[in-house]
C-alpha cells in the first residue's frame, strides 16, 4: 500500500490555511494512505495560532522560529515525510487540493517517477478581456525561465514554475537541495533533470492571486531563477 506525504508549506496565510487542510483532508485516492504536513515558516499574521489550535492527529504540524522561505519549509518537510510519493501544495489555494488525484495516478501505475502540474498545457492565454492572466510579467517571465530550463538541461516541460509538483521521495533521498526560498522551483527541476528523470505533465486548475490577495513572488525572485537554473547545470 503506497503511502503520499502531502506538504504544506505555508506564511501568512490565515485566510485560507484551515480551508486548504480541509481540501486536502477531503482528498481520497483509492486506498493510498495520505499524510499531512504543515510548516509554519514564522508567520507573522494569526496563521500560527490558527494551526496551533488544530488537535487532528493526522496532520503533522511544524513551526520554523525565524522566516526561512518556502524552499527551507519544504526541505523542512521533507525530513519529516514518512510517504513514499511526496506531493507540494500552496497554503493559497491557488492550486485546487484535488489536482494530487490525477497527478498521482502516473506515478501509482508506474508510468512515472516525477509528475508536474502544468498550469499552461493544452490552455489559452490571454492578456486582455475576462480571461487575461492577473499578473502578465509573471506568465513572460515563467516562459523564458521554462525555455532555459529546456534548453540546459535538454527538457520538454511547459511549466518550470509550478508549485503544483509530485514525485517519488526515492528521486529526492539523495539530492543535497539546498533551497531557501523560491528558488526551490529551479533547483529541484534542475536536479531531477540533471539526474535523468523525464517530467511528465498534466494540466490542472489553477487560480492566480494579485500582489493585493497576497502574491509573494516578484520579477526578483525570476532574476534569481535564471542564475540557479544555469548554477546547477554545471553544480550540484
Amino acid at each position: 500500500m503506497e503511502r503520499l506525504s502531502i506538504i504544506i508549506p505555508a506564511y501568512n496565510e490565515e485566510k485560507t490555511i484551515l480551508n486548504v487542510i480541509k481540501k486536502v483532508k477531503e482528498v481520497k485516492i483509492g486506498d493510498v494512505v495520505k499524510e499531512i504536513i504543515v510548516v509554519d515558516d514564522c508567520s507573522q499574521d494569526n496563521t500560527k495560532n490558527i494551526l496551533s489550535k488544530i488537535k487532528d492527529k493526522s496532520v503533522k504540524i511544524l513551526y520554523h522560529k525565524k522566516n526561512m522561505g518556502k524552499g527551507a519549509a519544504i526541505r523542512t518537510s521533507l525530513e519529516h515525510a514518512s510517504g513514499d510519493i511526496i506531493s507540494i501544495q500552496d497554503a493559497d489555494l491557488e492550486y485546487d487540493p484535488k489536482n494530487v488525484v490525477k497527478l498521482v495516478q502516473p506515478i501509482l501505475s508506474g508510468k512515472a517517477d516525477v509528475v508536474y502540474g502544468s498550469r499552461f498545457l493544452g490552455k489559452r492565454v490571454s492578456f486582455f478581456g475576462l480571461r487575461k492572466i492577473p499578473i502578465p510579467l509573471h506568465w513572460i517571465g515563467n516562459r523564458g525561465l521554462t525555455f532555459i530550463t529546456n534548453l540546459l538541461y535538454n527538457g520538454s516541460i511547459t511549466d518550470m514554475e509550478t508549485g503544483c509538483k509530485v514525485f517519488r521521495k526515492s528521486v529526492v533521498n539523495r539530492m543535497k537541495l539546498k533551497a531557501k526560498r523560491f528558488d526551490f522551483e529551479p533547483e529541484i527541476t534542475a536536479k531531477i533533470l540533471k539526474r535523468g528523470y523525464k517530467i511528465k505533465e498534466i494540466p490542472i486548475d489553477f487560480k492566480p492571486r494579485s500582489f493585493n490577495e497576497g502574491k509573494k513572488i516578484t520579477w526578483r525572485d525570476g532574476i534569481k531563477a535564471a542564475y540557479y537554473l544555469l548554477k546547477y547545470r554545471f553544480f550540484d
